[in-house]
């Protein structure tokens, strides 16, 4: 059994590449399924003239292209609201042949974590902002806070939070149709989609992405490898933003220092922004404390402040020392509260980590390595000597730490972000070709890291 907007979703889908976008937004995309009657399938518009419009202009075609998906389906009927009162009883799910061409299942679930819930998330002041709006969000999806723009640095909780709005989503409107997946995903199955010369899975793929009641999105910053996939998120984006559909995206940059095109970056701005900073050292502990009951273990106090007082700004890091500690104590059949066997569980650990690293120590470490001075490379200078140490400090600054580009601008004599954008972005292609360069960055980095 079909659902009517199953149905309506695939016709929409053959119908869009007939006619202009222009037309098919202002006319065919505000049409809506109200059921189906022997067969024919009834739609509603939203004004007498708009019935008008598409009865004259688009009528004929969206009968040819129903029945190319649907062959059981002879006709389309244009109605209004004066006209519903005296319809016939209708049919709002149907049994009908489908042509074996097209994949007609609109609806598309992911499974998400159930360690990831709201319940799960410890909030703090560097995160609160961010948990109510998800929060809010999950409770009523499309209706405010849309599209929802969250981001910072690696290991702070963004995808926990997308995680426990999955969950939520799920558990209470279990009809929602969801999708969560990495921009890097989003590209590859475009990929593969645009590989077939038939066009089926390119009408496939949008299927499954432009007909979702809630698509989340991570790690968006990887968007910017092809403009190809740039081009197509901007029309699914569209799609579900003007069909009050869920949008909720993550990236470790705020949207205007992503190198993407710029009405990507308009449209990511348009709803609510919020950013999670590194957790103090009261929530760090809070979260330590969270995750030990979770695994069913007693730690003291002292032992988890150590942690939280070594590891500063991931959380995944912290946890992943806690592991460690406890693991270790198992195999030597001692107690994870020692603080001998703590220490010893730690000693490698300890030798490879710094417990903070600043923006300073960055520039003086590369200054060092490069042997030149601090002014020079904050200064405005454009000789290569200087520019690629001071692009490579750029880089090496937004790779460790969780700094936006406009700080960083500000910190190098005023510099523009998309200055700061273009230097980071430059080593980071450049490291891949060039062994050298990359050998000088993983050198700086393990003096920075004392390995």
């Amino acid at each position: 059994m079909l659902k009517l907007n199953q149905i309506w979703d695939n016709i929409l889908i053959e119908t869009e590449s007939k006619v202009s976008t222009l037309s098919y937004d202002l006319y065919i995309n505000t049409l809506t399924p109200v059921g189906m009657y022997r067969d024919r399938f009834i739609l509603l518009a939203q004004s007498q003239a708009l019935k008008n419009i598409v009865e004259d202009k688009y009528k004929e075609l969206l009968k040819k292209c129903t029945n190319k998906v649907f062959p059981s389906i002879i006709d389309i009927e244009i109605v209004t609201e004066a006209d519903l009162d005296r319809l016939c009883d209708v049919e709002k799910e149907v049994d009908i042949p489908v042509s074996n061409k097209f994949i007609v299942n609109t609806e598309s679930t992911s499974s998400f974590s159930d360690k990831y819930t709201f319940d799960s998330f410890v909030v703090g002041k560097s995160n609160e902002f961010a948990a109510a709006v998800s929060r809010a969000v999950a409770e009523d999806p499309g209706k405010k806070y849309n599209p929802l723009f969250m981001w910072g640095g690696v290991g702070l909780g963004k995808t926990h939070l997308l995680h426990a709005i999955g969950n939520y989503i799920n558990r209470n409107n279990p009809e929602l149709r969801t999708a969560y997946l990495s921009s890097e995903q989003f590209t590859n199955e475009l990929i593969e989609a645009l590989r077939d010369p038939d066009n089926n899975s390119r009408r496939n793929f949008r299927n499954k992405y432009r007909f979702l009641d809630v698509l989340m999105v991570d790690d968006i910053q990887f968007l910017a490898k092809t403009e190809v996939t740039q081009e197509e998120f901007f029309h699914t984006f569209n799609e579900l933003y003007l069909a009050n559909k869920q949008i909720i995206i993550c990236s470790d940059r705020p949207p205007k220092e992503i190198n993407i095109a710029e009405r990507l970056k308009t449209r990511f701005a348009t709803g609510i922004i919020a950013d999670i900073q590194p957790p103090n050292l009261e929530t760090r502990i809070a979260i330590l404390k969270k995750k030990c009951l979770e695994k069913g273990q007693q730690v003291d106090i002292k032992v988890l402040q150590l942690i939280a007082e070594r590891i500063t700004t991931n959380i995944r890091e912290m946890e992943g020392m806690l592991n460690r500690i406890i693991s270790y104590s198992t195999l030597v059949g001692g107690s994870c509260n020692d603080m001998e066997i703590v220490q010893e569980a730690l000693k490698d650990y300890s030798d490879s980590s710094k417990e903070v690293i600043t923006i300073d120590d960055i520039i003086d470490e590369t200054c060092r390595y490069y042997k030149i001075d601090k002014k020079s490379i904050l200064g405005k200078k454009k000789n290569k000597e200087i520019v690629i140490p001071r692009q490579v400090c750029i880089y090496l600054i937004t790779d460790i730490l969780s700094m936006p580009l406009v700080a960083i601008g500000e910190y190098f004599g005023g510099r523009d972000h998309t200055t700061i954008m273009h230097a980071r972005d430059k080593i980071s292609e450049s490291i891949k070709d060039n062994q050298t360069l990359a050998l000088n960055v993983k050198d700086i980095k393990d003096r920075l890291y004392n390995r």
